[in-house]
């Protein structure tokens, strides 16, 4: 098989699930040099990726406005020039990084391939896209591996050889790290976040135990509390409900205006707690040792990426029930359940122990909270 001259990546999604696409692109990169690189992805995906030197070109489309059939067929003319666009483009080959689960979701990304024009269309098999895909990387399910190596499965089957040490890239640059610097004038900070994006609410661990590990690192290893507001009304009432249980001189850090901002931002302290969410892979991509609290979603699909580097630290509870969003085959339930059980049996106390083995210390050694 000849290598590929013109690569179309389609990834569309937002912050996180991009983020963990940036090591597929380093490889096609690194192994074909000479070809002409292309990503779809969603106009706040295209953001993320902004100064990576990975890939040649962008094109952006409203994903969401397909999210359900009765919006699709009002935005089909949207559909019908993407399809005109891709096809000048002249792609040869089409990466399609995304699970196919729901009848109407394979039908979408059926139509998006076929349309493409691409003569070679490679993506995720699991038995439900052999009708349109010429090539295909083995499926077995959400956590059977990392989104980060199915990814990288898809790219494998072009020839594309994988990176030694496979990470998240984010391109942070000096006017990112100066609206940081003005924005988080603190030194051994520890960014408590506890939102989760608009994707599932039910990620959330309870506000007052997000407060009770900020003081108990606060007391134990001197970090200084500070947590992150978001865009959404909802989290910004959470970052001042969190803000006022951890103490008075918990500071509030402003949602960033850009995921360059917001790796500035992370950069800046010394250890991340959140919920699972985009911020824990702008972790990861910035360097800095992250706790990750995880409850109805998958960790072994979405964890902090590589899960062997001991900064990257997982705190869920092993329920028969958990994971119940991407669980599987299936796309699951982000809602989760009314009892959130699986995250109402994790104690700060754990979540602490966590953090200490994230940065690194002797938990023996801490003043006691």
């Amino acid at each position: 098989m000849p290598a590929p001259a013109r690569v179309l990546v389609v990834k569309l999604a937002t912050l996180g699930d991009v983020l963990t696409m940036t090591p597929t692109l380093r490889a096609i990169r690194t192994t074909f040099p000479a070809a002409h690189i292309g990503v779809l992805t969603t106009l706040g995906g295209a953001q993320a990726l902004r100064g990576l030197d990975s890939y040649d070109e962008v094109v952006t489309f409203d994903k969401f406005a397909f999210d359900r059939p009765r919006d699709a067929w009002r935005s089909l003319p949207t559909a019908l020039g993407l399809a005109r666009d891709l096809r000048a483009r002249k792609w040869d080959t089409l990466l399609l990084l995304h699970h196919l689960t729901t009848p109407f979701g394979i039908a979408k990304y059926a139509a998006l391939s076929l349309g493409s024009g691409a003569p070679r269309r490679v993506g995720l098999e699991n038995g439900r896209g052999r009708w349109f895909l010429t090539d295909g990387a083995e499926d077995r399910g959400f956590g059977w591996q990392h989104e980060v190596d199915y990814a990288l499965s898809v790219a494998s089957v072009l020839g594309a050889r994988h990176p030694t040490t496979p990470r998240l890239e984010l391109e942070v640059t000096p006017e990112d790290d100066q609206w940081a610097a003005a924005h988080l004038p603190v030194k051994d900070a520890v960014l408590l976040v506890p939102g989760s994006g608009s994707f599932s609410r039910a990620r959330r661990w309870a506000p007052d135990r997000f407060s009770e590990v900020g003081r108990q690192l606060s007391a134990r290893h001197g970090l200084a509390p500070v947590v992150l507001s978001g865009l959404a009304e909802d989290e910004q009432v959470l970052a001042l409900q969190v803000a006022s249980g951890t103490g008075p001189a918990t500071r509030i850090a402003p949602a960033a205006p850009t995921p360059q901002t917001l790796g500035a931002l992370v950069r800046r302290c010394r250890l991340v707690v959140a919920n699972d969410g985009g911020v824990v892979h702008v972790a990861t991509a910035v360097g800095t040792p992250v706790v990750a609290i995880f409850g109805p979603s998958n960790a072994a699909a979405w964890g902090p990426y590589p899960a062997q580097d001991p900064r990257h630290q997982v705190v869920r509870e092993q329920l028969a029930c958990s994971p119940c969003i991407h669980r599987g085959h299936s796309f699951g339930t982000p809602q989760g359940c009314p009892a959130r059980t699986c995250l109402a049996l994790i104690e700060p106390s754990a979540v602490v122990r966590a953090a200490e083995r994230a940065l690194g210390v002797d938990e023996r050694l801490a003043v006691p909270a």
